[in-house]
């Protein structure tokens, strides 16, 4: 291996590690929830803004950020991206309010969004197409490792040290980040200056948020509420308008618009998004069903829970790394396919899953269940990207990276919505004054609260059988949309890697 193939494997490194660091933020906030409402003496408004502000930034700062990246060129957006993230992180450690703490995590959010897009689009100048899917499994690795890694390092700091740690750590990470970039990484040639399709950015900005602010608000109240129905829909219609006046921008001789629709024209890049995104969803089934399974039913708390996902990611580097091997061998399509068939049975065990199952059942199932999503999300993610030439990287990877957020927010409302339905209606709260068959049915978590308080085992018990219940049909939608990815995969992904002629015309 020579030097400069050295440090482009060196700069994979730097750049994943500063993903790592980004992904951990996410997951490590909702657990330092209940001390931040003691910190900052925050009402349960703010404490939900504590989240959804960082959610609704996190997203909006995505296609901006890799048009950014194009013009000005990625490595400089890259530097930018972390300086501000590690600002943007002191910032959260040292806030003398909520309201300054919620509006450093946007600051944060704003930033980590440009240095994920920006991490996945660098890709394209370190390695060429051979080599890209290998790269882009240890990006997909470093991108799911922090979610549950979040809970075991979140939990050690939160018991052992001071709660602002759970931010400064992102400091020395985002520094280090920036010497390997500047370092490591060549310099991109920056895009011509053309103009800012600022119309066209605030209708995606705004149906972005609305729609996530939609999925959000349907996590508590419900698919049906007008609280979540209406921001959905004034976010799909915005999103419709943006599409329509990208095409029109298109056709403009002078026309410069925000999103390349060119590479839709690609089967690779289209159904590689579409698939990534069922990727996310489909490990999410797992990430959302079985912490609360753990610390509800098992009993145990936030950093042991962390550790028994650790099979979860075992499982993804055991399938992600080696991804672009088996895709070389079988192609991307079949691999793909088998990838999101692992799933389906990993999912369908953890279907079965009853009170009573053991520690061992639940290893063995996440573990087949990472080995599939790391398999099946790397390829695909590498199908969408492998393809994109390097002056367009930017808004490809924010296109990729735009979908591949919202399937958290998407999953943890649909799959939330089966689980609660199955668990409301099974559980048995006949004899229970109205005020407490209310609580009982409105979470696990204070049913088995009153459980306790009224020394009833009938009812706890009958509260950890319809939880489980509920899990169990969580994790067979799981199967459903995975065994659906399976099918679009084999009838519309390409076999082999093949560089559209319409984006070869566009270039």
């Amino acid at each position: 291996m020579t030097s400069r193939d050295t440090r482009r494997w060196w700069a994979l490194g730097a750049i994943s590690l500063a993903v790592l660091a980004i992904t951990l933020d996410v997951t490590v906030l909702s657990l330092a929830l209940p001390t931040l409402a003691g910190v900052f003496k925050a009402s349960e408004s703010q404490l939900q803004w504590f989240v959804t502000a960082y959610t609704l930034a996190l997203v909006a700062g995505m296609l901006p950020a890799g048009l950014l990246g194009d013009r000005f060129g990625q490595k400089a957006l890259m530097v930018a991206a972390l300086l501000l993230f590690a600002v943007g992180s002191l910032g959260c450690a040292y806030a003398p309010d909520a309201a300054v703490f919620i509006a450093a995590r946007i600051v944060v959010a704003l930033a980590g969004a440009a240095a994920i897009v920006v991490a996945l689009s660098v890709l394209t100048l370190l390695f060429n197409e051979e080599e890209r899917p290998r790269a882009v499994g240890i990006w997909g690795a470093a991108n799911f490792v922090g979610l549950p890694l979040g809970p075991i390092i979140g939990g050690w700091i939160l018991s052992h040290a001071w709660w602002g740690w759970i931010f400064l750590m992102n400091v020395p990470v985002a520094i280090l980040a920036v010497l390997a970039v500047l370092w490591l990484v060549p310099r991109s040639k920056p895009g011509p200056r053309q103009g800012f399709d600022l119309f066209g950015l605030l209708l995606a900005s705004a149906g972005l948020v609305a729609m996530m602010y939609g999925v959000i608000k349907a996590g508590t109240s419900g698919w049906g509420s007008a609280d979540a129905l209406v921001p959905v829909g004034v976010g799909v219609v915005l999103l419709a308008l943006f599409a329509l006046w990208e095409g029109h921008v298109t056709r403009r001789p002078d026309g410069q618009p925000l999103v390349d629709l060119s590479l839709f024209q690609s089967r690779s890049f289209t159904w590689g998004v579409i698939l990534t995104a069922l990727g996310t969803l489909g490990l999410f089934g797992v990430l959302f069903g079985l912490p609360q399974f753990l610390q509800a039913i098992e009993g145990i708390g936030p950093e042991a829970t962390g550790v028994r996902l650790l099979p979860v990611i075992v499982g993804m580097i055991l399938g992600a790394v080696p991804a672009d091997r088996v895709a070389a061998k079988i192609g991307a399509r079949f691999t793909v396919a088998a990838g999101f068939a692992v799933v389906v049975l990993g999912s369908a065990l953890g279907g079965a899953m009853t009170v009573s199952s053991g520690q061992s059942y639940i290893a063995v199932w996440t573990f087949i269940v990472g080995i599939g999503a790391g398999l099946g999300f790397a390829t695909a993610a590498s199908a969408a990207l492998v393809e994109i030439p390097q002056e367009r990287s930017g808004v490809g990877s924010a296109l990729l990276q735009a979908v591949v957020k919202l399937g958290p927010a998407f999953g943890s409302s649909l799959l939330g919505s089966v689980m609660n339905a199955a668990y409301q209606g099974q559980v048995d709260v006949s004899g229970l004054p109205a005020a407490a068959a209310t609580v009982v049915k409105a979470s696990v978590f204070g049913g088995i609260a009153v459980a306790r308080e009224v020394g009833s085992n009938a009812l706890l018990l009958s509260i950890e059988k319809a939880f489980v219940a509920g899990m169990d049909q969580a994790m067979l939608a799981t199967a459903g949309i995975a065994a659906a990815a399976v099918i679009l995969a084999l009838v519309f992904l390409p076999a082999r890697r093949q560089r559209a002629a319409a984006m070869e015309q566009a270039k």
